[in-house]
């Protein structure tokens, strides 16, 4: 190679090289205001979470009234009834996200097949997910008030003496509460399914019409597997938002009755912000996390063997 030749390669490698650290800095400016945002109000607050678990203080005290306690904090929450029991009750509305998601299966499946206005069953039944969950609250608490409400009343006129009292009743608070989150979350379900079965090609369906397959071999080989990416993407974001479960419960029964519905969301809550305690709900807040990761971790590794891609 001529020094010409060497001499042009060495410019146009210096040339590639300014044009690579100006499209990484666009890069970096771009994501910047994202980044410094995700670090100040999501990273370092975790961070500050995390040490002052560890910690027996009030954030209306001053810093220097901070006293590192060790895992004292994580020994009391397993001796603390009223956070077990919330603890037990967010493992139970774990159930609505599998409710949810054969319900809203079934109902795409039946929606895209045999509706034809299926911009409108969408938009009806979306409507609860994007509605306020407040008013919502509102709405369910006048239907299922005990005395007065509408569903009692319906079931008074076909002849139940003693209807339960839902949400006022200690055993029927938690199942009330978790209709109502079935109820909002459905529509949500619905629109992914089906855009989902939209995507399934319609070459599948028709080979198994000529094989003589029936709906619910062609639902159990074909429309099943094919979704169960969407199934499996639902399955762990409807989880984690059910450990995150608050607003429905503060504005329906503020945990009652007896801690009922209280979850450990609505628990850490009154800890922090009513009985000024932040140590111990920062630990809260860290068990809370450490399930939400082991559900997810075993979710990850279980899809090997379900989800086909």
């Amino acid at each position: 190679m001529s020094k010409t030749e060497t001499r042009r390669a060495a410019s146009l490698h210096k040339v590639k090289v300014k044009g690579e650290k100006k499209e990484n800095l666009a890069g970096y400016l771009l994501v910047a205001p994202m980044l410094i945002g995700l670090t100040i109000f999501t990273v370092i607050p975790t961070l500050i979470s995390l040490i002052l678990s560890f910690t027996d203080w009030s954030f209306i005290a001053g810093l220097d009234k901070i006293k590192f306690i060790g895992f004292r904090n994580y020994v009391l929450l397993f001796q603390d009834q009223v956070f077990l029991k919330s603890f037990g009750n967010n493992l139970v509305i774990l159930l609505v996200v599998p409710i949810q998601l054969i319900l809203a299966l079934i109902l795409a499946v039946v929606i895209d097949k045999y509706v034809y206005w299926k911009n409108l069953f969408k938009v009806i039944f979306f409507m609860p997910y994007i509605s306020s969950v407040v008013a919502v609250a509102i709405v369910f608490q006048l239907l299922f008030h005990p005395s007065y409400g509408p569903v009692n009343q319906a079931l008074k006129s076909l002849g139940m003496a003693n209807p339960p009292k839902w949400l006022a009743d200690l055993h029927y608070a938690l199942p009330s509460v978790m209709i109502i989150m079935v109820w909002i979350g459905i529509g949500f379900c619905l629109i992914v399914y089906m855009a989902a079965l939209q995507s399934i090609p319609r070459d599948l369906y028709e080979s198994a019409d000529i094989d003589g397959a029936g709906s619910w071999t062609r639902f159990r080989k074909i429309t099943f597997p094919l979704v169960s990416p969407t199934t499996f993407f639902l399955l762990i974001t409807g989880l984690i938002s059910s450990f995150k479960s608050f607003d429905i419960i503060k504005v329906l029964t503020s945990g009652g009755p007896s801690y009922s519905t209280s979850v450990i969301t609505y628990y850490l809550y009154t800890t922090a912000f009513e009985n000024l305690k932040t140590g111990y709900a920062s630990s809260m807040a860290w068990v809370l996390f450490g399930c939400v990761l082991l559900i997810t971790l075993v979710q990850l590794y279980g899809q090997k063997k379900w989800v086909n891609y």
